[in-house]
């Protein structure tokens, strides 16, 4: 039930950028809130890949509860994706920050996972609420 858990809430923390995305001068606001994100995002990032690892080391639950075990697996990859998404602005800030051109490239990139991270957040808060029900009807 945590991996729903942990997925709404990283989708609560996605969907602002879908808004934010929209409207250029709102750029200022996401930059405030980067640093937060950025850190969180890696650390559901990585949480997300166990998930993924967790899964196919639980193959075996394939035969015995298949939706929970596919609802796990893709719950897993909205999770790193989102992470991810969420991460890249730290990524930016100390890979990309020395070299004006990379800088520039990066800001598009970021530009364009913005308006994907949004709908991918929407997209987390279906799944985790649906990995939250599917837990309560298929663990016991």
């Amino acid at each position: 039930m945590t991996w729903g858990i942990t997925l709404v809430f990283l989708s609560i923390i996605a969907v602002p950028s879908l808004l934010l995305s929209r409207k250029p001068e709102a750029k200022e606001i996401l930059e405030k809130i980067e640093p937060y994100q950025g850190w969180i995002g890696f650390v559901f990032c990585i949480y997300g890949v166990w998930g993924i690892i967790s899964a196919f080391l639980n193959l075996g639950l394939l035969k015995e509860v298949p939706i929970w075990w596919i609802t796990f697996l893709v719950g897993s990859i909205i999770q790193t994706l989102l992470g991810f998404m969420l991460g890249f602005g730290l990524l930016n800030k100390y890979l990309f920050s020395k070299n004006e051109a990379s800088e520039e490239k990066a800001a598009d990139l970021r530009n364009k996972l913005a308006a994907k991270q949004g709908k991918l957040g929407i997209m987390g808060l279906v799944f985790g609420g649906w990995m939250i029900v599917a837990f309560l009807l298929f663990i016991k």
